[in-house]
């Protein structure tokens, strides 16, 4: 009886429309939270163990440990709910094949922990990557297939995915590359709020399609030698706001249209009020990496992004070109320590395949370091003048970048607090006359917590408290 019940509410989650924020109360209502655990599982033993039964669904227990030592899979019409403070630790290079759907519902005083254990970070700054365990992959991640119709994860931590999967692996017959989360239904909804993920090989978190709410997560130190926060293509639509992505081999959010499938709306992202630290670095490819990227067919908005040091500005391709007549944005704010930065904060068709238009709400005001006869797609050298000239004056930030260190240096969080001081030149500027796309329902469990506004302070961090609560 509970699968049937769940299965009618899933097919009215999927045939959801548009949601708009202040039909929240509304949504609310159509939705009944289980007051029953369901087939709980047994943190006894090992989970995988017998490739002929490792099959998984019901529910993780509050505040349990389960051992995974081998591929488990959550089969299609399947359900597997994880409550509060779970820790799943993945002993080898396995994954989590996800076919029917999965619900993480980690809390801020309990969160969820996906990792491979008994491994020690290396999170000193300026630290030699090439023999730094979170960009190896020590297991392969959670991989949605496309028959998954709702993945949600809700303050739940992810470390050291992106394994390599071995040939003789199931979860190649969902997909055959690995990422620490990968979903790929294009009429699926997918939610990721309050969570962080630590390390990958290639991206931290990829998407092929569907409704999707990402905000208020930390990405931290991924990607090896390429790899984006967010890596979304073929159709995704939704919101990427309030995260904090720190050290990126690439960028931090990226769109494509991509390989979408008849019948699909374009891809479209909302990226406002984050901020972007130091990404770029690790990818050798000339004219990629730094923070924001529109890419073939993709449109959206972009606006209120803080963006530190990095390698680019905001990237509007044009080979092949994003869907520029459906994007916008302005209200962005960086800080550059380097004329190599401060030379690319509107990348070039010449050196980036890019024409980035110079918004004059951006900060710092572009005439102010642009050349007078400077044109969208053109290189140019800027005024020196700009360097360190902007400080967004964060409770403890690398800014100005310290003696020692080189940009790509900084690429975890560790001692720094990104949160805004109350002289910074952030609070007041951001831009607020518009809303999220509000594509996923509102639920406690089975959809996005909240779907935060945008804010009036430039960045991820709201003076008033509001926005990352990381």
């Amino acid at each position: 009886m509970k699968h049937h019940i769940f299965n009618q509410f899933l097919g009215l989650l999927l045939l959801a429309g548009a949601v708009a924020c202040n039909k929240t109360a509304d949504k609310k209502e159509l939705y009944l939270a289980p007051k029953a655990v369901a087939s709980p599982v047994s943190d006894t033993g090992c989970l995988g163990s017998d490739p002929l039964n490792n099959a998984i669904k019901g529910t993780m227990l509050a505040g349990k440990t389960y051992t995974v030592c081998g591929d488990i899979f959550v089969n299609e019409k399947d359900t597997l709910i994880i409550q509060e403070g779970v820790t799943i630790n993945f002993t080898g290079n396995y994954g989590l094949g996800v076919r029917g759907t999965l619900i993480s519902l980690g809390t801020k005083e309990k969160p969820n922990l996906f990792t491979y254990p008994g491994v020690t970070k290396t999170d000193t700054y300026g630290a030699d990557p090439n023999a730094d365990p979170a960009l190896r992959g020590k297991w392969i991640g959670i991989i949605g297939g496309p028959t998954c119709p709702l993945m949600v994860m809700k303050w739940t931590r992810v470390e050291f995915g992106g394994a390599a999967i071995p040939a003789a692996s199931g979860i190649r017959q969902i997909y055959t590359s690995p990422y620490p989360l990968f979903f790929q239904n294009p009429h699926g909804v997918f939610v990721m709020e309050d969570s962080w993920i630590y390390g990958s090989v290639d991206d931290p978190l990829r998407i092929l399609g569907g409704k999707v709410s990402i905000m208020r997560n930390t990405f931290e130190k991924c990607g090896y030698t390429g790899g984006e926060a967010l890596n979304g293509k073929a159709g995704l639509i939704g919101d990427f706001a309030y995260n904090l992505c720190i050290g990126m081999a690439t960028n931090g959010p990226k769109l494509s249209n991509a390989g979408a499938i008849a019948g699909v709306p374009n891809s479209n992202l909302r990226i406002y009020n984050n901020t972007i630290v130091n990404c770029g670095y690790r990818r050798s490819s000339a004219g990629r990496g730094g923070s924001i990227n529109f890419e073939e067919g993709a449109g959206g908005m972009a606006f209120n992004n803080l963006i530190i040091n990095c390698k680019f500005g905001l990237r509007v391709v044009q080979n092949p070109i994003a869907d520029t007549a459906n994007l916008t944005y302005g209200y962005n704010y960086t800080y550059c320590d380097s004329m190599s930065v401060a030379n690319n904060i509107y990348p070039s068709m010449a050196i980036s395949v890019c024409i980035s238009k110079a918004p004059a709400t951006d900060i710092p005001t572009p005439a102010s370091f642009l050349p007078a006869n400077w044109t969208p797609g053109s290189t140019y050298s800027a005024n020196s003048a700009i360097i360190g000239a902007n400080n967004p004056q964060f409770v403890d930030g690398p800014c100005p970048l310290p003696a020692g260190l080189n940009l790509r240096d900084i690429t975890v969080v560790g001692k720094y607090n990104f949160r805004l001081k109350s002289t910074s030149p952030c609070i007041g500027k951001g831009f607020t006359a518009f809303t999220p796309r509000a594509d996923v329902p509102v639920d406690p469990i089975y959809g996005a917590t909240d779907i935060t506004p945008p804010g009036k302070d430039i960045g991820c961090y709201q003076y008033n408290g509001y926005g990352n609560q990381h």
